[in-house]
Parts: structure tokens; C-alpha cells; sequence
């Protein structure tokens, strides 16, 4: 059996390319990260698209069937929701574009519905697939590789735009870029966006094998430490942390591992007073505060007088400049 699109949560285990059967499992056998075929009950809203295992966002339609992982969110901008509160009705909802399943308990009135799927049974791969069973293994690699951080205060602060512009300064200066996004909601489209910007190798906690991010601490560390070692032949790691460090995303772990090899932190903010916020729950300051916050020059004012760091609009040609020598000088200093 093959589903009519497979998200991309499920291209790690690379389902798309070959058959495999469907069993109906009750819900006191699921697990976070199980692989899960559902049908679509209704015909989606438009615009409301899933990415397919190449991160590419298609259309879906009344009655198609789909490939996702169980999983949940805990946006403060989106949805909330978890496989955990599904019914006996059998009901999901597509939580992210890269196919989270779970029902959705709470929504921000300015995001867009979600895609409604009836439970239909788990992909049964030698045994229930999970996630779990695809991610990456561990190595002995010791991490030395500097890392320049990118953070947010909130989702949606402009990290991998961020990123994306980071990565193409340090490629055009001669550096190879590794990149990676360690925790957040699985989507494709944000860890791609840094290989199109040069990075090359790019990985995700989906390719560690987490839906989400929101799991133990523990469970979340041992997963995504082979990510850090497939990184290591770079001259530098762009990494960016999904949502805040201080959400449920397990973004202050990230922060705690990657500490000892920090050259250079970024903060995206939503707004000039997120960053006095994130700054008291950390005590310190980030190199440079950019994101939404920095839209206007009012803002990059307010910042600066706020916090004693300098704030630019990384998405200003004339903030290239700067950004470059800040760059340099701290993987210089690395």
C-alpha cells in the first residue's frame, strides 16, 4: 500500500519509494514519532498546503490519503496540540506543513485551519514504523566545529531568514557552512532554505528522528547528539533554535550543549522588550539582535536603547557590511 502523499517527516525513512501495509493500532499503542496513514475527511482550505519528502508544499484533496507522524505542538503563535488528546472518533489535524499529526486543543485566530485526516492505521514496517527507528546513529566525532547561534524570542521572529543570510555572508567569504535547526515543529522548507544560502551538509531533529521537539529532555538530547557530529568537517555550524529557548521545545538544552562552541549568538526578536525578557531569563546579552523587531528603524533604536547590543535589519543590503565584520572578527577570535 502507498499513500497519495507522503509528508516530510516521513522522508528519512524514505516511504514513498516502496510499499508497506497499514494496522490499525488503539490509541494506548501510540507513540510520539509513529508513522500514521489517515484520509482526508474534507476538503482542506485554500492555500493550506503539506510539504512532500523533497520540502516542496502540495495541495491536498477530499478523500486523498496521507503519510504523517504523530506528534505535538505548542506554538504560541499557531496551534497546540498533541496525538494525545485524538479521540476515540479517530480525528487529526495537520499541525505543521511537514505532517505533525495530532488534534488540535487551542488556535491563534489569525492561523489558518487545519487539514482535518481520519485515522485509518500505522505503517507497519517490520513491526509499527516510529521515527525513532530511521534517525541517525551516533558517532565518536568530538564536537570543535564553532557554532554561530541563532535564537528567537517567539516562532515567527524572523530566525531563518536570519540564517538563510548569515550562511550566504560566511559562503561568500570562503567558509564552508554546515547548518542545522535543533528543535522546533518539523518542517523542511527551514533547514532548506539554509542549502540554498551555500550550507552543505544540512540536517534537522526530523533527520534525528523527532517529529517535534516537545519530548523528555533526555530523549531529545541523546537524538539529536549524532546531528552534531555530521556537522563537524565544516568550518563553521549555523544552527538555529525553533521557537524560544524559554518554550517547551527543549531550545535552553540546545543553548546548554552548544555552549563551549558559540563564536557568535544572534537573538531574532518579535519586539525591542522580548529581548530584555530573554536576556533576564539568560543573563547575558546575544552579539546582535535582528528579526522582526528590526523592521524599522524605530525599532533597532528601541533595541539599543533597551540592551546593550547593536540590532540591524539583516534583510537591508546595508546591513550586510557590518554583519560581515562582526562575523569575521568573532570566528577569528573562535
Amino acid at each position: 500500500m502507498n499513500a497519495d502523499v507522503h509528508t516530510s517527516v516521513t522522508r528519512i525513512a524514505d516511504l514513498e519509494q516502496r510499499s508497506y501495509d497499514i494496522e490499525s493500532q488503539p490509541t494506548s499503542q501510540w507513540e510520539t514519532g509513529d508513522y500514521v496513514f489517515a484520509r482526508v475527511t474534507k476538503r482542506p482550505n485554500p492555500g493550506v498546503r503539506v510539504e512532500n519528502p523533497r520540502g516542496r508544499r502540495v495541495e491536498l484533496m477530499e478523500g486523498e490519503t496521507i503519510v504523517g507522524a504523530l506528534g505535538t505542538r505548542r506554538a504560541t503563535r499557531e496551534l497546540v496540540g498533541s496525538w494525545r488528546d485524538v479521540g476515540d472518533d479517530g480525528l487529526l489535524d495537520i499541525m505543521t506543513g511537514g505532517g505533525v499529526l495530532g488534534r488540535v486543543t487551542s488556535a491563534s485566530p489569525f492561523s489558518k485551519t487545519p487539514v482535518e485526516v481520519e485515522y485509518e492505521g500505522h505503517v507497519v514496517d517490520d513491526g509499527i514504523a516510529r521515527m525513532s527507528d530511521y534517525g541517525l546513529t551516533a558517532t565518536s566525532t568530538t564536537p570543535e566545529t564553532p557554532v554561530v547561534l541563532v535564537l528567537g524570542t517567539s516562532m515567527s521572529a524572523g530566525k531563518t531568514m536570519t540564517g538563510r543570510v548569515i550562511t550566504r555572508v560566511l559562503v561568500e567569504n570562503g567558509y564552508d557552512v554546515a547548518a542545522c535547526k535543533l528543535a522546533g515543529a518539523g518542517t523542511y522548507g527551514d533547514v532548506l532554505s539554509m542549502e540554498v544560502a551555500g550550507a552543505d551538509p544540512i540536517y534537522d531533529f526530523v533527520d534525528a528522528g523527532l517529529p517535534t521537539t516537545v519530548v523528555p529532555e533526555d530523549t531529545f538530547r541523546e537524538a539529536v547528539q549524532p546531528v552534531f557530529a555530521r556537522l563537524q568537517e565544516a568550518d563553521v555550524i549555523v544552527a538555529e533554535v525553533g521557537a524560544s529557548p524559554l518554550e517547551p521545545y527543549n531550545g535552553e538544552a540546545v543553548v546548554d550543549m552548544l555552549a563551549d562552541h558559540v563564536a557568535f549568538t544572534v537573538l531574532c526578536a518579535s519586539d525591542p522588550y522580548a529581548v530584555v525578557g530573554i536576556e533576564e531569563a539568560f543573563g547575558h546579552s546575544p552579539d546582535l539582535v535582528a528579526g522582526i523587531t528590526t523592521n524599522t528603524t524605530a525599532g533597532v533604536d528601541l533595541v539599543e536603547e533597551l540592551v546593550d547590543c547593536s540590532a540591524l535589519n539583516v534583510q537591508n543590503e546595508a546591513a550586510k557590511e557590518p554583519l560581515e565584520a562582526m562575523l569575521l572578527e568573532a570566528l577569528a577570535d573562535a
